[in-house]
């Protein structure tokens, strides 16, 4: 075995130079200024900061959105405020198309490494393998938490010169005012990212057990779409509460008169768990992992 693979090999006592620190490796400023040069990270936030042109553009096609019948939805409200732009874009967009970027943000970090034969020469730098983790894990968690918080504020900013500053409207009745709506809409955000925690922690826990960033992102984004179809099947009854994807929509509690805290706790208690355990798993068998990419 070479030099260079003994030293990326699981980790075991090993001297160093002297004014080595570990801690010193792989700085996050390093990591984010090189994902931030990717092409696929460009390519997100070029599709979530048009997103809202989209809509804007489909509802002057379209003309304001209608109910069906009596039933008022929170997407028929779109065009009352600049504030209800913001929401309609986290609603519709939640369900899938924020899954796709926090999957690629996590699933791609250390497989893409793998994919192109530098894994290895970053741990024979030597960068230790808990902290090529944590830094690739704190800079794809800031990447997503930006791709989340880009859409709403585009939202706010197109829809405050298309349709007004004003309350946020809600289809049940009633209306917040702007600072209430403010509030309610980071609550929203927040809990958006909270809920992304699971396909998060899945793209991760996978990019460390294959070269293939296609497999990890993909198999991520089958799993959550997986997820959200059982959550669609009545007969498993009380047993989709411990999905996820049931969770995913509590936010919408957060626009309503009262704000409920029930189920956003709920889906928030879920979601972390389940994430801190796919987080370790990804951790302990990295550590472990023979590393030869």
């Amino acid at each position: 075995m070479s030099k260079l693979a003994e030293r990326a090999a699981p980790a075991g006592s090993q001297e160093v130079a002297e004014g080595y620190r570990a801690g010193r490796t792989l700085p996050v400023r390093v990591e984010l200024v090189r994902q931030l040069k990717r092409r696929r990270t460009l390519l997100v936030g070029g599709v979530l900061f048009a997103l809202p042109f989209v809509l804007l553009v489909a509802f002057r096609i379209g003309g304001d959105p209608e109910g069906a019948g009596n039933q008022v939805s929170l997407m028929d409200s779109a065009t009352a405020s600049a504030a209800n732009f913001a929401a309609v874009n986290l609603f519709a967009s939640a369900g899938f198309l924020l899954v796709v970027p926090v999957a690629l943000f996590f699933g791609d970090t250390v497989a893409s490494e793998a994919s192109w034969s530098s894994l290895r020469y970053l741990l024979a730098a030597p960068v230790p393998r808990a902290r090529l983790l944590w830094s690739k894990l704190v800079v794809a968690l800031a990447l997503s938490l930006a791709a989340i918080v880009l859409l709403p504020l585009v939202a706010l900013a197109v829809g405050t010169v298309a349709y007004g500053w004003g309350p946020l409207e809600l289809p049940t009745g009633g209306s917040l005012s702007g600072g209430v709506a403010a509030e309610r809409l980071a609550i929203t955000v927040a809990y958006v990212l909270v809920s992304q925690l699971v396909t998060a922690a899945l793209a991760f826990y996978l990019s460390t057990r294959t070269d293939a960033p296609l497999g990890a992102v993909g198999g991520a984004v089958g799993l959550t779409i997986i997820g959200n179809v059982l959550d669609e099947v009545t007969a498993l009854g009380d047993w989709r509460d411990f999905l996820p994807a049931h969770w995913q929509y509590a936010w919408l509690d957060a626009v309503r008169p009262e704000l409920d805290w029930t189920r956003l706790i709920q889906g928030t208690s879920l979601s972390v768990t389940y994430a801190l355990v796919l987080f370790a798993l990804a951790f302990r068998g990295f550590a472990r992992k023979d590393v030869v990419s």
